[in-house]
């Protein structure tokens, strides 16, 4: 399961800035090197049902199959070197990037650990007059905004312990919101009017589902998946709708074709110090991990967070998220809803490091009424350079 990089440090998808970033000129090209590394201590215990399909509160997910574990790794963002070049070409402005990332935590104190993820490279062109062209492979335009403004994505979130050895832990992916996905892709966005206004479009490269849980199995189409997004920002206020499509043919004998259709809308309001989030996803075959990984079912996705500066470096956050099935499918392999509460307090040591501290409670609960906890917390660090 693929995970985000330093989005923390985007302005948007497609155009990042590194903290620290070392820049070197090379004729009209400049040459942009940073990264990010990143280590927390997570530490987690299951108790309750056994809850079946993606219950990330259970103990085969949460615990890693034990009562309780620990493990020293990455947090929700791996650990990367990110390249990117920019330009002024024949009255184009030009960028080209290049994101390669890694995992801390493995099961083996001998192995190697070189399982490497190339999931950014693209290049865009563009003018303030004209907008804005993306092609290669990047992350999906649908629940950007929900991952980008979560607290928790510098850093644990739900500790879940089969995620992060190896991988991350996810923050509130499957717990708040759908995981926005990586994929080959074609983007055009508008220039910003005077109003704060926006939008995005894209023709994505379509994929197939990977289910977890016995039940149809589809594949892709010719028609590619399609994503759009309407955005409004206005002095501290953002706001935005978004939308996307893609149609699986089923590789089952007897079942139907799928159609997965998303809906989401969101807003953050910054005043001073204090900070507020909602975001809503809705829609059919959204997936938790992966797009159409439970099959052909409806959900619901809820996020809520406030958080606020009590000094210019420590923040201090509260965040709740909930990822509900309306239909006991057999791709849900019987779970309602997963949902995460978390608590953190975020301390800028520097302009290139942040200390965290987060506790909270993962909660899964089956349509058949078994529930599940998760009670964890993670201490450490990320920086930016």
């Amino acid at each position: 399961m693929k995970k985000v990089h330093a989005l923390a440090v985007m302005a948007s998808i497609g155009a990042c800035t590194q903290a620290s970033a070392v820049d070197l000129k090379a004729g009209d090209w400049t040459v942009n090197v940073g990264g990010i590394v990143n280590a927390y201590y997570t530490g987690v215990s299951c108790n309750g049902d056994a809850v079946g399909g993606l219950a990330l509160g259970g103990r085969a997910l949460g615990c890693g199959g034990e009562d309780h574990r620990t493990t020293i790794g990455n947090g929700l963002l791996p650990s990367g070197l990110v390249t990117s070049v920019s330009s002024t070409q024949g009255g184009f402005d030009v960028t080209a990037k290049i994101g390669i990332y890694v995992a801390t935590a493995t099961d083996s104190a001998i192995a190697q650990n070189s399982t490497v993820d190339v999931r950014q490279a693209f290049f865009t062109f563009g003018r303030a007059d004209l907008g804005t062209f993306k092609l290669g492979r990047d992350y999906g335009i649908f629940g950007a905004n929900a991952i980008l403004n979560d607290m928790t994505l510098v850093g644990a979130g739900a500790p879940v312990q089969a995620t992060q050895r190896g991988r991350v832990t996810l923050g509130h992916i499957g717990a708040g919101y759908s995981y926005l996905g990586t994929y080959g892709q074609i983007v055009y966005s508008t220039p910003k009017n005077d109003a704060g206004i926006g939008f995005d479009f894209g023709v994505m490269s379509p994929v197939s589902d990977t289910p977890v849980i016995a039940g149809p199995r589809y594949s892709t189409r010719s028609s590619p998946q399609v994503q759009a997004r309407l955005s409004f920002a206005q002095d501290g206020f953002k706001a935005w709708l978004g939308a996307k499509t893609q149609r699986f043919e089923t590789q089952t004998p007897g079942a139907s074709d799928l159609t997965m259709n998303g809906f989401e809308a969101g807003a953050s309001y910054q005043l001073g110090a204090a900070g507020l989030l909602v975001n809503a996803q809705t829609g059919r075959a959204l997936g938790i991990l992966s797009d159409a990984d439970q099959g052909d079912v409806r959900s619901r996705n809820f996020l809520v967070q406030g958080t606020f500066k009590t000094t210019d470096a420590l923040k201090l956050g509260l965040s709740w998220g909930r990822s509900a099935n309306d239909d006991n499918t057999v791709g849900t392999g019987g779970l309602k809803s997963n949902a995460n509460l978390t608590a953190g307090a975020y301390y800028a040591l520097n302009s290139a490091i942040t200390l965290v501290a987060e506790i909270g409670q993962t909660r899964s609960k089956g349509f058949g009424g078994a529930t599940a906890r998760m009670n964890g917390g993670s201490v450490g660090g990320i920086i930016f350079f």
